[in-house]
């Protein structure tokens, strides 16, 4: 009986090795192609204005913003720079980061994104880069990270038990997503953004955009912003 283990044992790990040096190769040739996708992270409207600099920058590239700000705030400012929203899509299904992993997967998926860049704040980078890698990279697709400036909440450190907690389920989701596969039903280009519809309801956008009166602008266009936005994130490419 021993042998027969002890064979058996063999030929699990050595699965489990080809297993992972077929996975290993799938990274490694997605890591070697250009990114096609900025997918952008809800949770401070710095990031989407981060998010139109870089698309200005890579038209070649999509964008997907995950659980952002409200749409009629996310189309203002890139009508504002002049970016067409063509390319730009919204899901609207995320409430939290494993949110984002959970319903940005299926759509990176249908696309066919073997690389994207993930922006975020940097005081959410190793979180959300952590998680991303692992529910991402479990389907062959190099995740890159990018970070924006903040002040404010978004730049307080993060509670390192939420980090561990999240992270651990990211990990038990990179096993469970290789047979499901959530659908957002909130997804949708930005060009589709009904701003006359969104300016009969009551909506706010963060203060930091300088968007408060998108509804009333003039003739002459979109009212600059009250601070200039920050610097364009450093694409990793470069660094």
């Amino acid at each position: 009986m021993q042998p027969f283990r002890r064979k058996i044992g063999l030929m699990t790990a050595g699965l489990l090795a080809l297993g992972g040096l077929w996975w290993g190769g799938r990274l490694m040739v997605a890591a070697s192609g250009p990114p096609e996708v900025l997918w952008v992270l809800g949770g401070s409207i710095r990031r989407e204005m981060a998010a139109v600099q870089w698309a200005a920058a890579h038209p070649q590239q999509r964008v997907l913003i995950s659980g952002g700000s409200k749409p009629p705030c996310v189309k203002a400012l890139f009508d504002r720079a002049g970016v067409k929203g063509d390319r730009v899509w919204l899901e609207q299904c995320a409430q939290s980061t494993f949110g984002n992993c959970y319903w940005s997967l299926p759509i990176l998926q249908r696309w066919g994104a073997k690389r994207v860049i993930l922006m975020t704040s940097g005081s959410h980078q190793w979180r959300a880069g952590a998680m991303a890698r692992l529910i991402l990279g479990s389907h062959g697709i190099w995740v890159d990270v990018v970070t924006v400036p903040e002040t404010g909440v978004p730049a307080n450190q993060e509670n390192p038990l939420k980090t561990v907690l999240d992270v651990g389920r990211a990990g038990a989701w990179a096993i469970g997503s290789q047979w499901n596969s959530p659908q957002c039903q909130q997804v949708g280009r930005l060009e589709q953004v009904n701003m006359a519809a969104w300016c009969q309801r009551a909506f706010r956008c963060e203060y930091q955009a300088g968007l408060s009166k998108i509804c009333a602008r003039s003739s002459q266009g979109f009212p600059q912003p009250d601070r200039a936005p920050s610097a364009i994130p450093q694409s990793p490419l470069t660094r």
